[in-house]
C-alpha cells in the first residue's frame, strides 16, 4: 500500500460514522486509562514513601567486631557465617505493600581511621541477637560490641574537607566468579607462613593512612532471590542468574539450544567425538559450576576516601582502593573496578566541573548514601552485583596472623573457661 492510498483509506474511515462511535468509547474507558497511567507512576513514588517511613522507624545497630590475637580459622568459617544471613523473605504482600517491609540487608564494613584499621557490620538490631551467635558459633575468639556509628562524626566541607566516593562493578558478567580464597589455598587451612590471603594487601593498604584521612569500605549485601522478573518493573524480564551461568557453561562446551553436546562425526567409527576445550575452559566450567551452588547474594561495594583539603593524596587514596581490590581479580574469570558512570569517576576532565561544582555534590551524595547503608531501596539505588557466599568471604573475612600490620586491633588476651570447681 502506497502513502497515498493510507492517507486515502485514513481520511475515509475519519469521514465514516464508526469515528464518532469510537471517540464516544474512548471517553467513557478514559477514567480506567487515567488511573491505570496514575498507578504505574505512583506506584515507585508510594513504595518509596512506604520503605522511607519504615527505615525511619526501625532501629539499626553498628557491631564492632576485636579479632583475637591469633586467627586459625579459614575464610570457609566466614562463608558458612554469611550463610546465616542468607533470607529470601520479603514477607507477606501486606506486610511489603502498606508497611514497606522489605528482604533485610546487611552492611559488612573495613574501616581505617587515620591507620587504625577496624571491622564492622551494620544491621537491624531485631537482627542483633541471631547475627552475634552465627559469628560466635564460627570465631568463638572474637568480642562483638555495639558501637557508636563512626559515620556520624564526618561531615562535607568543601573548605576544609575533600571526600572520593566510589562504587565497584565486575569486569565481566555476573555468573563469573571473582578469585576466590580457594582459588589461593586457604580452603586447605596452610600454615601461616605459607598463606597467601587476597585481603592482605588492602588492610596493609588500610593500615598506612596516615592521620586526620580516613577509608571506608562497605559491602551491602541481601540474599539474591533467582528470578527473572525484574523488581519494580511489569513488563521487562531478565536471565536469572543460575540461568546466566548454564548459558555460559553450554557457550564453552559448544551445546547447542536442546543442551546436547554438539561434535563431529568420526569417519572411522561413526561415532560423534566430543569437542575438546582445553585447560583455561575447563578451569572456567568447573568455576562457573562451582558458583552456583552457593548461596547468591545481591551485592554493592562503595569506598569513600576522606582527608583534609591541603592533604588529600590522589595516587595513596583512590589509587590504593583501586589497587587493592584488584587482587580478587582473575584474567579469565571476574574482577572488580571502579563504576566509571558513577560520581566522581565521572569527571576525568577540568572543563566537566566549573568551581567544583558537581565533585562537591558528588561527595555529598556518596557520603549520604554510605551513612545511610542505601543501596538497594531508594534514596540512592544502584545495580548490584550478584556474588555467592564464597566469594563473599573473599572479601570480607578476619586475616590470620600472616596479616601482622599493627594496624588492626586485636584482642590482646585469649578467652578462657572458668575452672569447674569454684565453690558455690
Amino acid at each position: 500500500m502506497t502513502i497515498n492510498e493510507v492517507i486515502s483509506f485514513v481520511i475515509n474511515n475519519f469521514r465514516s460514522e464508526a469515528w464518532p462511535i469510537t471517540i464516544n468509547i474512548l471517553i467513557v474507558l478514559s477514567p480506567i486509562f487515567l488511573a491505570i497511567i496514575l498507578f504505574v507512576i505512583m506506584w515507585d513514588l508510594w513504595m518509596q514513601y512506604i520503605r522511607a517511613k519504615n527505615y525511619l522507624k526501625t532501629k539499626r545497630v553498628v557491631l564492632e567486631l576485636k579479632l583475637p590475637k591469633e586467627t586459625f580459622k579459614s575464610p570457609l568459617a566466614m562463608e558458612t557465617f554469611l550463610n546465616s544471613l542468607h533470607n529470601t523473605a520479603d514477607g507477606s504482600k501486606y506486610a511489603q505493600y502498606w508497611k514497606g517491609e522489605s528482604r533485610p540487608w546487611y552492611s559488612l564494613e573495613l574501616v581505617s581511621i587515620e591507620g587504625n584499621v577496624k571491622f564492622f557490620i551494620w544491621t537491624e538490631e531485631i537482627r542483633k541477637s541471631n547475627l552475634i551467635s552465627a559469628l560466635y558459633s564460627q570465631f568463638p575468639e572474637i568480642e562483638v560490641h555495639e558501637a557508636e556509628d563512626y559515620t556520624r562524626s564526618v561531615h562535607f566541607d568543601p573548605k576544609i574537607t575533600r571526600i572520593w566516593g566510589g562504587e565497584f562493578k565486575f569486569t565481566m558478567a555476573d555468573p563469573y566468579p571473582i578469585k576466590t580464597y580457594i582459588d589461593y589455598g586457604l580452603d586447605k587451612d596452610p600454615k601461616e607462613e605459607y598463606k597467601v590471603d587476597p585481603l592482605t594487601p588492602l588492610i596493609e593498604f588500610l593500615s598506612s593512612v596516615p592521620i586526620n584521612q580516613q577509608v571506608w569500605i562497605q559491602i551491602m549485601i541481601r540474599a539474591h532471590k533467582d528470578e527473572q522478573r525484574i523488581p519494580g518493573n511489569f513488563f521487562k524480564t531478565h536471565d536469572a542468574w543460575k540461568e546466566k551461568a548454564i548459558k555460559e557453561v553450554d557457550k564453552l562446551l559448544l551445546r547447542d539450544s536442546k543442551t546436547k553436546v554438539a561434535g563431529t562425526k568420526d569417519e572411522a567409527t561413526g561415532f560423534t567425538k566430543l569437542p575438546s576445550i582445553s585447560k583455561g575452559e575447563q578451569d572456567i566450567v568447573a568455576a562457573l559450576e562451582r558458583s552456583i551452588t552457593k548461596h547468591p547474594f545481591d551485592v554493592g561495594i562503595r569506598a569513600l576516601y576522606i582527608a583534609p583539603k591541603d592533604t588529600f593524596n590522589t595516587p595513596f587514596g583512590i589509587g590504593g582502593i583501586v589497587g587493592s581490590m584488584k587482587h580478587f581479580s582473575s584474567p579469565h574469570l571476574n574482577g572488580l573496578k571502579p563504576n566509571s558512570k558513577l560520581w566522581h569517576m565521572k569527571l576525568d576532565n577540568p572543563w566537566q566541573d566549573f568551581r567544583n561544582y558537581r565533585r562537591n555534590l558528588f561527595s555529598k551524595l556518596a557520603l549520604m548514601a554510605y551513612k545511610r547503608r542505601s543501596y538497594f531501596y531508594a534514596p540512592f539505588v544502584s545495580t548490584p552485583l550478584v556474588m555467592n557466599s564464597e566469594e563473599l568471604a573473599t572479601i570480607y573475612h578476619f586475616p590470620g596472623s600472616v596479616s601482622a600490620t599493627p594496624g588492626l586491633e586485636r584482642v590482646q588476651s585469649k578467652k578462657a573457661q572458668a575452672p569447674t570447681n569454684l565453690p558455690i
